[in-house]
């Protein structure tokens, strides 16, 4: 199975029309545009009843303690840990691709609600943790949301689109769930996967 993604080569760059945050003309962070970028899939293994997707983050520092802060960086020693920017479970057979712009055309304050979609079920990115406990920012955040590294960040993010191809017409989940619990729900029913990988920072130094 394939996956490709339009808009960045593999392992390139993304570009800031498909990320959360950029770096501005001037100071530290400004909005993007937030556009989830075109996918679509190939080659897919006879059997396969359904899909699922996911994209994360796998260079996301495991401290907070000195994200976003002047005078400070983040070390790229620093153990890392996932964060989740779209999760979609139970994607019918019959669909093999996501527009770009389908499941984000924008930064949504307070978050978009998981869910039924044309194209499967969203559950919930890990902006949901993030901004837990913003006073205007708060909320259940759910489909794609791109890239927003820390500024103050040493490494650069890598970001991993992966389809997985099931064997089950879909997969029984908590609600609401997130990239964690999906890939519980698929153990053992992946038929094949494909991964599109992209870069991202948002450190003017690097």
């Amino acid at each position: 199975m394939k996956l490709h993604i339009q808009g960045w080569n593999e392992g390139a760059p993304i570009p800031n029309k498909f990320a959360f945050g950029k770096i501005p003309t001037e100071g530290r962070f400004e909005l993007a545009e937030n556009i989830n970028p075109a996918i679509f899939w190939t080659d897919i293994p006879k059997g396969t009843k359904s899909f699922a997707l996911i994209c994360h983050d796998s260079d996301v520092p495991s401290s907070g303690e000195n994200v976003n802060i002047e005078g400070k960086t983040i070390s790229p020693d620093l153990p890392r840990v996932d964060f989740y920017h779209w999760v979609v479970a139970n994607i019918p057979s019959s669909t093999t691709k996501i527009d770009e712009g389908q499941a984000s055309n924008r930064v949504t304050p307070t978050g978009k609600k998981p869910g039924a979609r044309p194209y499967g079920e969203a559950g919930l990115n890990n902006y949901t943790n993030w901004f837990a406990d913003h006073p205007t920012m708060g909320g259940n955040y759910a489909d794609y949301d791109g890239p927003c590294p820390p500024w103050n960040d040493a490494l650069i993010h890598h970001y991993h689109f992966t389809i997985y191809a099931l064997d089950v017409n879909e997969v029984s989940l908590p609600q609401p769930f997130g990239g964690p619990e999906l890939l519980t729900a698929i153990d053992g029913h992946v038929l094949a996967k494909a991964c599109y990988t992209g870069t991202y920072s948002m450190n003017r130094d690097l």
